[in-house]
């Protein structure tokens, strides 16, 4: 391993716990700021898996971002390449594409850098150091090294 090279992306302790709660309160409609759930197929079961997820909305582009790195669910939707996602009523059945190397790069430096910046208070930047993920704005090249990317499309 190269000494210099960014360690993994890891869950906080806290998600495990934090999911179940978020997963209901989206079923119920209840907004979570720019939370959604993700349904996907399962690369291996062939089970419909749902997850909460943060999803960006920007100039009517739509991307979903791998926080905590390779994920089950980041797994599952790069083997799908399709999933639904929702919110309360709200469903919408979408294809994602991930994003590459130079590509994701430039989506952490010139997307999300600006959008977390836009978060009133700064809220952005501390939820950010919350969930392990300051390197996003400090270091776009290196989040994009350990945290996938997809971008929605609708079907």
């Amino acid at each position: 391993m190269i000494a210099d090279a960014a360690p993994p992306a890891r869950v906080p302790r806290f998600v495990p716990f934090f999911n179940p709660l978020a997963m209901r309160l989206l079923r119920r409609g209840r907004v979570m700021g720019p939370n959604t759930l993700l349904t996907v197929r399962g690369r291996k079961s062939g089970e419909m898996r749902t997850t909460p997820v943060a999803l960006v909305e920007l100039d009517g582009r739509r991307w979903i971002i791998g926080t905590f790195g390779e994920t089950n669910w980041v797994r599952n939707l790069r083997a799908a390449q399709a999933g639904v996602i929702e919110v309360g009523d709200r469903r919408e059945s979408v294809n994602a594409r991930e994003l590459g190397g130079a590509e994701g790069a430039a989506f952490f430096a010139t997307t999300l850098k600006p959008y977390v910046a836009g978060i009133p208070l700064g809220f952005g930047r501390v939820l950010l150091a919350m969930l392990g993920a300051g390197d996003i704005v400090k270091d776009p090249a290196a989040a994009a090294a350990r945290r996938p990317v997809f971008e929605l499309t609708p079907v």
